[in-house]
């Protein structure tokens, strides 16, 4: 499995990152799209009980099938496997023939940048304030970018985006996080216990 190095910074203005990607020359490799993804697991939902699970993302332009892990919530903590495959609904019929089941369908929207050795994207989820991940080979690029874009190290935050939804939601309980939803999409609305009662 490839190690995943990435760290999100959370509630980003994305004009002015865009702004500063743009001093700084970094190149857009994909503008904002929509990109769908389909999460799958066993029947008793062993994978999500191991921080991991195996998805099906439309990405625009290609389609990928991921096997994802987090050991830990720290940079590096993320493993996967990812491969690009030729039809979304089939790849998903496959991991249904063989006892698999949907458990999540989500919408985001990404647009991604390359800013030297490192990846950035700007991300957005439903009822999430805008974020970006940064994401290179190494410990040392992703740093690297994070200081030339300006972010405080001390800000960045590791793990799925979970982590995201319970920096900005933090009376959400343990039981409650966005693997139980069965629809995470712009045009639905925000589930009741999201807001503090």
């Amino acid at each position: 499995m490839q190690q995943e190095i990435e760290a999100k910074f959370l509630n980003i203005d994305f004009d002015s990152i865009r702004s500063k990607l743009k001093e700084l020359d970094a190149t857009c490799v994909h503008s904002m799209r929509l990109m769908h993804r389909t999460v799958l697991d066993y029947p008793d939902r062993r994978l999500d009980g191991q921080d991991s699970w195996i998805r099906v993302r439309d990405e625009a332009d290609k389609i990928t099938l991921t096997y994802k892990t987090i050991a830990e919530k720290k940079l590096g903590g993320a493993t996967e496997i990812e491969v690009i495959v030729s039809s979304y609904q089939k790849t998903i019929e496959i991991f249904e023939a063989v006892g698999m089941v949907v458990y999540a369908s989500q919408d985001s929207k990404r647009e991604t940048r390359q800013l030297g050795d490192a990846e950035v994207v700007l991300d957005e989820w439903p009822w999430l304030n805008p974020y970006i991940e940064i994401e290179a080979d190494s410990e040392a690029a992703v740093k690297k970018a994070a200081k030339q874009l300006g972010l405080d190290w001390e800000l960045a935050v590791f793990g799925g985006i979970t982590t995201a939804y319970r920096a900005q939601y933090p009376d959400i309980r343990q039981g409650e996080h966005i693997s139980t939803i069965p629809e995470i999409k712009f045009d639905l609305p925000r589930p009741d216990w999201f807001v503090k009662n």
